[in-house]
């Protein structure tokens, strides 16, 4: 009884084969997460790690405390640190402010997002293992979002999106058909702050390939759009990630009808019932 009362009260619980997504419990768990974070930003990529993160091989920051972090186990690994193979980070309206602003608030000016009405939720940190990178892993992962987004009633969810690379110049055509075709509505559409701004609605000096455009888009920033999601006005370089960012936002109720009436029926009929496949999966991240 008590192992069934747990998996009821569990914000997000949801397995799929041998993987199961669910919310860290404990430090350890959270330790675990940062675990893989370091191992996927930093190991192969040219992002910079503190001399902290180095010494205990984990990515971390004074935003973590105050965030949920939903994390993908497999769990034909046991009980260790390298069942987390996947992991979000989740941080709402109330726990920003307990941390005095959203993590998005260092490159982009978030208030046309913080004045909205509803509940808001800032996603980040997102990553998944290397020998999980696959639609079943990214399904899964984004099933858990939508759990937690009708438990908490999220309306609008936001955060920054990473182009690979530190050279605007390289991305012109991106940027400037992210600007042309995706850019958010006045009353939603975040500002690259002043000394970060890197223009997005550059004049290009040929026809834009929007094909071409659109293949170069990084699968989650793909996953976003296809989600109804907008990106803000300007990108802003991230030296230490080795990226470019862009602020992307996403209105839960333009999520498919039919995606959303998928979930809910599996909230309303219980955890049991979430742990069968369904056959007709929505398009991943």
């Amino acid at each position: 009884m008590a192992l069934v009362q747990e998996m009821q009260d569990r914000v997000v619980d949801v397995s799929v084969r041998d993987l199961r997504i669910r919310l860290a419990e404990n430090p350890t768990e959270v330790e675990a997460s940062q675990a893989l974070r370091y191992h996927v930003f930093y190991d192969s990529t040219p992002a910079k790690p503190s001399e902290e993160m180095v010494r205990l091989k984990r990515d971390f920051d004074s935003f973590d405390p105050f965030c949920d972090h939903l994390l993908v186990f497999d769990e034909t690994r046991g009980a260790t640190p390298e069942a987390v193979v996947g992991t979000y980070r989740l941080m709402r309206r109330e726990n920003a402010r307990r941390r005095g602003q959203f993590y998005s608030s260092d490159e982009f000016n978030i208030d046309p997002i913080l004045n909205f009405p509803g509940e808001i939720m800032e996603l980040g940190r997102s990553c998944v293992h290397a020998d999980y990178r696959n639609g079943a892993t990214m399904q899964l992962l984004w099933r858990g979002i939508a759990a937690y987004v009708f438990h908490y009633d999220i309306e609008l969810m936001f955060g920054c999106a990473s182009l690979p690379g530190t050279d605007p110049t390289q991305m012109r055509d991106t940027l400037a058909y992210l600007h042309q075709f995706h850019l958010a509505p006045p009353a939603l559409r975040a500002q690259a702050q002043p000394d970060r701004h890197v223009p997005m609605d550059v004049a290009l000096d040929h026809e834009l390939d929007v094909r071409q455009a659109k293949q170069s888009l990084p699968p989650l920033l793909k996953g976003y759009l296809r989600l109804g999601g907008f990106v803000g006005n300007g990108a802003v370089v991230d030296a230490d990630f080795g990226t470019t960012d862009v602020c992307v936002v996403v209105k839960t109720d333009w999520v498919t009808d039919k995606y959303y009436r998928h979930y809910r029926r599996e909230d309303q009929a219980g955890p049991g019932s979430a742990r069968t496949p369904d056959p007709g999966k929505p398009k991943s991240l």
